[in-house]
């Protein structure tokens, strides 16, 4: 797709590739049919966002694959593609940290419950 769009549009596939990956929203993989992103900026991981990205991946069963430092961005899908699980930088949504985004809706002061909760009730959805 991207030497597609390169050739139609006249611009270098270099140039292409780098918005591609720049921005969040393009993807280079297939994505799941739901997406969960987890804060990983200052104030949500002083509050806790780094259990609860442990939490979700062991509720999805997505292992650790342990080639990934925990300050890198992390785009992993489940094996059945029902889920996509990100780290973002920062929502700017420092006070109502930690911070998830659920299908591009913010929910603030999550905690592991609450999270389960919503992934519990997409998996119910999605049935």
């Amino acid at each position: 797709m991207l030497r597609y769009v390169a050739s139609r549009t006249n611009v270098p596939l270099s140039r292409i590739y780098s918005v591609a990956t720049f921005y969040s929203l393009f993807n280079l993989q297939p994505q799941g049919d739901n997406t969960i992103c987890i804060c990983r900026g200052t104030a949500c991981h002083t509050r806790g966002s780094r259990n609860l990205l442990e939490s979700l991946r062991l509720d999805l069963g997505i292992e650790d694959t342990g080639d990934r430092h925990e300050a890198d961005k992390l785009s992993i899908t489940t094996p059945d593609g029902q889920f996509t699980v990100r780290t973002v930088a920062c929502f700017g949504q420092c006070a109502l940290a930690p911070v998830a985004e659920i299908n591009h809706r913010i929910c603030g002061h999550v905690n592991e419950r609450t999270l389960e909760r919503e992934v519990n009730a997409l998996r119910r959805g999605s049935k």
